[in-house]
């Protein structure tokens, strides 16, 4: 009996020293636009994370658009994979990934109140219409992102098609505005925080997203679903921080310090941001629950648009128990 109470705690306290010495689950995030994605301020405020470096570390990693984080996560590249719309159902239906799901809400275009990305021409220029596109070359950040396909949506309820009637040409978002003024492209996507500089002053919107999709489920964070069940405990405890810091940015007693943050990060004066986390902003749900009705139209219409052979069942593709619960630890 004494032998057996010795291995018994012998194996207690190697146990103890193996869970206390394991690595913390590593976290990559992806995102595109500074300030308008999370991952891109997150670590800026890690000081709010309390369970960061002891149960995962989170890295960020920036992509000029979402479909090339399709094959990111396909690659073990990413684990969090901030995908828009358009970019879930090629995830799942191009890519052969069944096993993405949605996991939380990053944000909302066009809900009451808050802002719609626009689509902008010069102001003085000879675009007045969007039929006055047809022979025209249209910018976009990358063939297939959400932007892209709001774009052709509304272009198409117009009759006009890409390649038919016009040419779409892919840049990155801060060169936009540059191209526009140098005539080389003749409509624009006017996102935060590029589409707020001054540079868009020679700019005016065309339409919005709004006119194209209603409601958009813009963006979401996925993750696969082998990988949530491997890892669910260090996930819900990510989620947990990144609420709490997400709280801390939509706090409007914050702004000024937010501002800042952004301000380092862009390279831009803080008086710039007046408009960040306010309702000049996109809509960020503050227990990052996503509208899944909303993603499924929009969803919808990337079908619709021939970049995937079928839509998918959004709420099949959607695990929101681990929000759910991260939630329930901030009440």
């Amino acid at each position: 009996m004494r032998l057996s109470g010795w291995l018994f705690a012998s194996l207690c306290a190697l146990a103890t020293v193996a869970t206390a010495h394991a690595d913390p689950l590593k976290i990559r995030g992806a995102w595109v636009a500074p300030v308008a994605n999370w991952a891109s301020i997150w670590l800026a405020k890690k000081d709010l994370a309390r369970h960061f470096g002891k149960s995962y570390t989170f890295e960020p990693v920036h992509f000029a658009g979402t479909p090339p984080m399709v094959t990111a996560i396909a690659n073990d590249q990413v684990e969090i994979g901030d995908l828009s719309f358009s970019t879930l159902p090629i995830a799942v239906g191009n890519a052969g990934m069944d096993d993405i799901r949605v996991i939380a809400d990053e944000f909302q275009d066009g809900a009451p109140g808050y802002r719609d990305d626009t689509y902008d021409v010069l102001a003085t220029g000879p675009i007045k219409k969007i039929e006055d596109l047809k022979g025209k070359v249209v910018a976009t950040n990358a063939i297939g992102s959400g932007v892209d396909v709001a774009m052709r949506a509304m272009l198409r309820k117009h009759g006009l098609e890409a390649n038919r009637d016009y040419t779409i040409v892919e840049a990155p978002f801060p060169a936009m505005a540059a191209m526009l003024a140098e005539k080389k492209v003749d409509l624009i996507p006017a996102i935060v925080p590029f589409a707020l500089g001054p540079q868009y002053k020679i700019a005016r919107p065309l339409f919005t997203v709004h006119d194209a999709l209603g409601v958009s489920q813009f963006i979401v964070w996925t993750a696969r679903k082998p990988f949530i069940d491997a890892h669910r405990a260090a996930l819900v405890d990510f989620l947990e921080d990144s609420m709490r810091i997400e709280h801390w940015y939509l706090d409007s007693k914050n702004h000024a310090a937010a501002a800042a943050i952004a301000s380092q990060i862009t390279k831009q004066p803080p008086e710039r941001f007046g408009w960040l986390f306010t309702k000049q902003d996109y809509y960020r749900n503050p227990e990052m629950l996503p509208n899944l009705d909303a993603l499924q139209t929009n969803v919808d219409v990337t079908k619709e648009l021939g970049f995937v052979k079928s839509s998918l069942d959004v709420k099949a593709h959607s695990d929101l128990s681990l929000v759910e619960e991260a939630a329930t630890r901030l009440q």
